[in-house]
């Protein structure tokens, strides 16, 4: 079947911590483009929208590869948030090298011949556009990317939050969907603080010159849809371009769990895959 979904499977980062992931194929003889599919914050693989969207891109000739960062909070129980202490001391870095695991993974065929290392791409939603960004301006392996509701800043604290976070030793994070409060310890803001020339999405998106599309919802409630307008306006890149969809929010009005598409998703998934299937020679062997 096409999009089927292959055997879930792990790759082990540098702290020895499982990077969980899925993989999706097209039917028919390989090797095929791959796809990096990285969540946002307090997202994970197997949310709402993620799945189709893979399911979507391998239908269209496209392989995905849908990622949980290592820290991400999501362990065995693929919906639930149990390793709080992970989330806790998650970074931009730990996520950027992550992401490098997979691709390096793909170069090397630890996850088949059916995938072409020469032909990869990497779609983020909100959070994950700031770490593919970081990625791809150093990774010239990269030949393509795409965006949905991205960050430009990771510098995203009032400075009233960051005194708190300072006194109190952690900053807190409620989760609306699960009624859970999450954190993280102040080593993050630390982290965060000591790395900020490393953490610059607007110095990597300006060494960024594969051809790149950021889809953003204009009633976007959690990132305004100007941090796409700002990455496209700094991106290098000769081909780019800007979708911002009217009437939409950050998740593009999809919900977890699915409860099917939504037109505003519909317009980026296909709009999605028309520019991997382009710049990253779909059908192309």
């Amino acid at each position: 079947m096409t999009g089927m979904l292959d055997a879930p499977f792990e790759i082990r980062n540098d702290e020895d911590l499982p990077i969980r992931c899925d993989l999706r194929t097209p039917s028919g003889p390989g090797p095929f483009p791959v796809v990096v599919v990285v969540h946002g914050f307090k997202g994970f693989k197997d949310w709402g929208m993620f799945p189709p969207t893979a399911r979507f891109l391998a239908e269209q000739g496209v392989a995905t590869v849908a990622m949980n960062t290592s820290k991400n909070g999501i362990g065995e129980k693929l919906d639930e948030f149990t390793e709080l202490e992970l989330f806790a001391t998650n970074t931009p870095a730990r996520e950027v090298a992550d992401v490098r695991r997979v691709v390096d993974a793909i170069a090397a065929g630890e996850l088949g011949g059916e995938l072409d290392a020469s032909r990869v791409g990497l779609l983020g939603h909100s959070r994950g556009g700031g770490v593919i960004v970081l990625h791809a301006a150093a990774d010239a392996r990269v030949e393509c990317l795409v965006t949905w509701g991205s960050i430009a800043t990771f510098h995203r604290h009032t400075q009233r939050a960051i005194e708190s976070w300072r006194e109190e030793g952690r900053l807190e994070i409620p989760n609306l969907r699960t009624g859970q409060i999450l954190w993280h310890d102040v080593a993050v803001l630390d982290d965060l603080e000591r790395r900020r020339a490393d953490y610059d999405i607007e110095t990597a998106a300006r060494g960024v010159t594969v051809p790149f599309l950021a889809i953003h919802g204009a009633q976007d409630e959690a990132v305004d849809s100007g941090d796409s307008e700002r990455l496209i306006t700094w991106a290098g890149s000769a081909e780019k371009r800007l979708h911002i969809l009217e009437s939409t929010g950050h998740t593009f009005g999809c919900m977890h769990p699915w409860a099917g598409p939504t037109p505003a998703w519909t317009v980026a998934v296909e709009e999605t895959a028309a520019w991997f299937r382009a710049w990253l020679g779909a059908g192309r062997v």
